[in-house]
């Protein structure tokens, strides 16, 4: 039997209430709706299940809660204020406004107790799915007899409108799958978009459609009824497969515009929420009110947390006293380190060997899941081509799942999600690999990675027309710079087998953000570094690979990928005819913008204006390091199917190209 729920309780669901409908009203923008209508839900789940600890909101071992319906987060922010987060009553009077912890949608890093960044629709649902296989994968990963440091729920409530996107539909067929069967979901289910009744477009049978994907489902027919909901939890925790509970609500209950859209992206007016408090009983003079009854029966739950993680850190010391090394690994892991020396696993390739920087990057990627095992990640059903991983021992499976091989299926977008999930989770690096074609399919999750300063490795390989046959359709020519333009997205297109290496070091060294690795299809020649530079140059983004002889350099080639090799070929050729060319190998323009001016200088001399650069994609952004006299050698229109060596032979990107138009910059820079 469980406690009854009280007075108190509904005192502090309506506390919730009041809370955000005065936030919202204050900013004078908002959506008061949806807490109106999941106050209730949200209570029952916080007060009753989820097990946190205000004064440590990094627990590792905590159940974690998303809030799918970021537009929605008024209610979020007032539940952390409610059940002791450090977030105070000012910051929710100051919601939306400039330097406040509690921006219009929940951005993590900013606010205490906010797991990850959401607002698009749909990518909290797929978060959370990634954050249910981080914790299985940990929970596996660590057990040690009947041991484990990982052992908790993630919890989500979710809307119409996530259920409405496609990112959702791809997450939850990869959760149903793989029997996350801690993944509790609670679907507000008021009826109502934004621009109407959901009728309007939406009209499937919703849980049908997750028992087909395998989820167990339940409805609670009155979302005021703390009783149903409470029910509805236990039994989802009992299930093995994961859960969305559908609970009927009315958005914006209790106010004049209850059950309307109107109330889901507009605040209520002056009148609007002087009759709400009037409806719910409370004094519509008083604003930003917190009663003590429930204050204190709201922080009785983060006292269970406190109490629980103590009881878990005694539990982690004895598991560290009997597992000296796993706790190590969990610890580093949970703090973002990497096992000293890990470096040295990096494989390095021999001079003259034909490697697409596919096959490099895969090699150097087994490499690395042994020496750090919380690597965690896969393709989207295309590990063959982008060999993430080019080993099949094993994968991360129901019943499995301390593999750390993931198979995600043809979902990047629900893929990328997930990523951004296992990386707010902790304990593990997350990657995962597809075409760079079908990185704009899992756009959406790469900003939110990128604004979220998630640390997850995309490896994208099939890097340009270099792929050939498959056509424009496979051939990326706008991707990388629309990567390049994306704030806090690390990109490195390595020119080599060895370059190739060094940018897995750098991926990994990217604890603030995440990397682009761009890699090819075709293979690419292995440079002989006796004459040239060390590839370790790579991490600082652009270097001198080879450098002009007899003095300072006439012309600057700069190149990516594998163009890099190309203007090698152009450098012998036109140093014959007696122009001194320095080959500067470009990898990531990032990496070079964090080095100093000096350093910047000595690659690139100001001096030297006579400046190509050379890549198989639109020349967007070249200018800055070219210049207003040099040239920008790409592909400004989309590819064509034919071998790769006719199509850069027919779009102009061959060593005799680069020959004729150096000699052609420094002819015209002579007259």
């Amino acid at each position: 039997m469980t406690e009854a729920y009280t007075d108190i309780d509904q005192l502090a669901v309506n506390t919730l209430r009041m809370l955000s409908i005065d936030g919202v009203q204050a900013a004078n923008s908002g959506h008061p709706g949806l807490p109106l209508g999941a106050a209730p839900m949200a209570y029952v789940l916080w007060s009753r299940f989820l097990r946190f600890n205000p004064t440590d909101p990094h627990w590792p071992d905590r159940d974690r809660f998303i809030l799918s319906p970021g537009h929605g987060s008024m209610l979020l922010y007032s539940l952390l204020h409610l059940f002791g987060y450090d977030l105070s009553l000012d910051e929710l009077k100051h919601f939306r406004q400039w330097g406040a912890k509690t921006p219009g949608h929940p951005e993590v890093g900013m606010t205490p107790g906010v797991e990850v960044s959401t607002g698009p629709l749909g990518q909290g649902f797929g978060n959370g799915v990634g954050m249910a296989m981080a914790e299985a994968f940990l929970a596996a990963h660590y057990r040690r007899g009947d041991a484990s440091p990982i052992d908790h729920y993630t919890y989500a409530i979710v809307s119409d409108g996530d259920l409405m996107e496609g990112v959702a539909a791809e997450a939850a067929s990869m959760a149903g799958h793989l029997k996350l069967g801690k993944l509790i979901y609670l679907y507000d289910d008021n009826l109502i978009s934004l621009d109407g009744p959901t009728n309007l477009a939406f009209t499937e049978n919703v849980l049908e459609r997750f028992d087909s994907y395998g989820w167990h489902t339940s409805r609670v027919s009155d979302g005021n009824d703390l009783e149903a909901i409470d029910a509805a939890i236990r039994a989802a925790q009992q299930d093995e497969r994961p859960s969305l509970i559908a609970v009927r609500t009315i958005i914006g209950f209790g106010s004049p515009k209850a059950g309307t859209s109107k109330v889901h992206g507009e605040p209520l007016g002056a009148d609007g929420v002087r009759k709400t408090k009037e409806y719910y009983g409370w004094n519509p003079d008083q604003s930003f009110v917190v009663p003590a009854e429930a204050a204190a029966r709201a922080r009785e739950a983060g006292a269970r947390g406190a109490k629980l993680q103590a009881e878990w850190q005694q539990r982690f010391a004895a598991y560290r006293a009997e597992n000296p090394e796993a706790a190590q690994q969990f610890e580093l892991s949970f703090a973002d380190k990497l096992p000293e020396g890990w470096q040295s696993a990096l494989p390095s390739f021999a001079a003259g060997t034909e490697l697409a920087t596919r096959e490099a990057s895969g090699k150097a990627l087994d490499a690395l899941r042994e020496r750090i095992p919380w690597l965690l990640g896969g393709s989207a059903d295309l590990a063959g081509s982008t060999k993430t991983p080019m080993v099949t021992d094993g994968s991360f499976q129901p019943g499995a799942y301390g593999s750390n091989v993931v198979w995600f299926g043809v979902r990047e977008h629900g893929m990328g999600a997930a990523l951004n999930g296992m990386a707010a989770h902790g304990g593990v690096h997350a990657y995962g690999g597809t075409f760079f074609t079908f990185s704009d399919y899992m756009r959406g999750a790469i900003r939110v990675a990128a604004l979220s300063h998630h640390p997850v490795a995309y490896v994208f390989t099939h890097d340009s027309i270099g792929l050939g046959e498959d056509g424009p359709t496979h051939q990326p020519i706008e991707q990388i710079a629309s990567l390049r333009a994306m704030p806090n997205m690390l990109v490195i297109r390595p020119g080599d087998a060895n370059e190739t290496s060094f940018a897995w070091q750098a991926a990994l060294e990217n604890t603030h953000g995440p990397t682009s690795l761009i890699l090819s299809r075709q293979k690419m020649p292995t440079f002989d570094r006796s004459g040239m530079a060390g590839a370790e140059g790579t991490l600082r983004g652009a270097y001198v690979l080879v450098d002009a002889a007899g003095g300072a350099p006439d012309l600057i080639l700069m190149a990516t990928g594998s163009e890099l090799a190309l203007a090698v070929e152009a450098q012998a050729q036109l140093t014959g005819q007696g122009v001194r060319t320095r080959v500067v190998s470009f990898p990531s323009w990032e990496l070079f913008l964090a080095q100093s001016q000096e350093y910047r200088d000595s690659v690139l001399p100001p001096s030297v204006t006579a400046r190509i650069s050379i890549e198989a994609g639109v020349g967007q952004g070249w200018h800055r390091w070219v210049g207003d006299c040099g040239i920008v050698m790409g592909i400004e229109h989309f590819g064509a199917s034919a071998p790769y060596k006719e199509i850069y032979q027919h779009f102009g990107l061959t060593v005799s190209d680069i020959v004729n138009n150096g000699l052609h910059l420094l002819e015209r820079s002579t007259t």
